[in-house]
């Protein structure tokens, strides 16, 4: 059999995106209650929202020619019209940004889009130089990893750790260790952070903006999780947006994960060539999700929905799961978790954890708990020996009450045999 192409071995022999996403999978299709799922990004069920969607598609239904026009034709390449418009005047009216329909450029999927600006940004030029995307703080987002079409697209530079207290830590940009040069083609960086729920400052967001523009390099930023929805912001913070950044959005995190609907907020240029990869790779996106947000957006029903349903269900999700943590894990343990300011994430750190995060989660899943190895999510760093990046876990806190309740407790007395061997 002919060997794949470089393109085809980072997108078809295997990942940790693959990884996670095959246990998520395989745990919602299979349910029971055997399998504690903290392991996926899936968004939690929220019946105020899934209530939405339902009237939603009723009134789709009722509104002759809607359902056909939805199921039975293409949109642009670029996306709805209507849906981008009622976009566009929310951004500008409700956040001031200076933003038109020209800006804007839908996708199937936040991970898509990713896929797209990544691979039209850098890689090989056409003068044969090559270019990266600098990640200014890792941990990062596991589905970037293999998304290049040939050689590593990524160079990513270690946080600062701050300890916080007893049990807790924030990571935070290391501005003396970024090093920007003619190699760079865009910052990335996703806020909240997935996986660690960090939430960068105002203030580090302001500098690493001035340093893309000062470079004449955009800012990207992976919004997935952030304002103005689905807003499971925990931090005080302020989204950004100005004419050198690129802003990614999705639907999926306000509760409609299946219709794989992402979105670009970006300077002119960026957003048609979105819509150009859109044609040449599907044709079109899928119009089920924008036609189902579309009125709530140009109402401004989706950011009340957002600051009074959906954010305060994930504060309550995060609060009890953090409660469960102190309640399962002893005090002589040496954890830490980062500061919870947003995201559907705990990220842990067992500080001097005699085994790898990778053997901890084969050790779990044997007992029926799924949680992601941190390992996966430091990519792009040259350095292999910072044995911080085998020390830590990802949980997802969105499951029911009971399943991550007991799941806690079970990583818990895990860690604990693991520590107590040691002795």
């Amino acid at each position: 059999m002919t060997d794949f192409s470089i393109f085809g071995s980072n997108l078809c022999e295997g990942s940790g995106i693959e990884e996670l996403m095959h246990d998520l999978g395989n745990a919602l299709a299979s349910g029971g209650d055997d399998i504690k799922m903290l392991g996926g990004g899936q968004p939690g069920s929220i019946p105020e929202m899934n209530a939405i969607w339902r009237r939603r598609m009723v009134e789709v239904m009722e509104i002759p020619g809607e359902f056909e026009a939805m199921v039975g034709n293409y949109d642009p390449p670029k996306g709805n019209p209507k849906f981008i418009q009622a976009l566009a005047r929310m951004f500008s009216e409700k956040l001031g940004w200076e933003v038109t329909e020209k800006n804007i450029a839908i996708t199937a999927g936040g991970q898509t889009a990713f896929f797209f600006l990544f691979n039209a940004l850098a890689g090989r030029t056409k003068s044969g130089s090559r270019k990266k995307i600098l990640l200014p703080l890792v941990p990062e987002y596991i589905g970037y990893a293999n998304q290049s079409v040939g050689d590593d697209l990524f160079k990513a530079v270690r946080p600062k750790i701050e300890k916080i207290g007893g049990h807790q830590f924030k990571y935070r940009v290391d501005f003396d260790a970024l090093e920007i040069d003619e190699s760079i083609a865009a910052i990335c960086v996703s806020r909240p952070t997935n996986p660690s729920g960090n939430v960068l400052t105002d203030h580090e967001m302001e500098k690493l903006s001035e340093l893309a523009a000062a470079n004449g390099i955009p800012l990207m930023i992976d919004n997935a999780y952030g304002a103005p929805f689905p807003n499971i912001f925990f931090a005080d913070a302020k989204p950004l947006w100005n004419e050198h950044t690129i802003l990614t959005m999705s639907l999926s995190k306000i509760g409609l994960p299946g219709t794989r609907t992402g979105i670009i907020v970006a300077p002119e240029r960026i957003a048609e060539a979105v819509a150009s990869m859109n044609a040449i790779v599907g044709l079109a996106n899928s119009n089920i999700g924008q036609c189902l947000m579309e009125p709530l957006v140009r109402s401004g029903e989706v950011l009340e929905l957002s600051n009074e349903v959906v954010k305060p269900f994930y504060v309550e999700k995060s609060r009890q799961a953090q409660g469960w943590v102190r309640e399962f894990f002893d005090d002589s343990l040496p954890y830490r978790v980062h500061v919870s300011e947003g995201a559907l994430f705990l990220w842990i750190w067992f500080e001097g954890m005699p085994i790898s995060s990778k053997e901890l989660y084969e050790r779990l899943k044997a007992r029926g708990v799924l949680i992601v190895s941190g390992s996966y999510f430091f990519f792009g760093l040259n350095e292999s020996d910072w044995k911080h990046r085998d020390e830590c876990i990802r949980v997802t806190f969105t499951m029911d009450e009971a399943v991550v309740r007991e799941g806690i407790r079970i990583i818990g007395e895990e860690v604990k045999k693991v520590y107590l061997a040691k002795m």
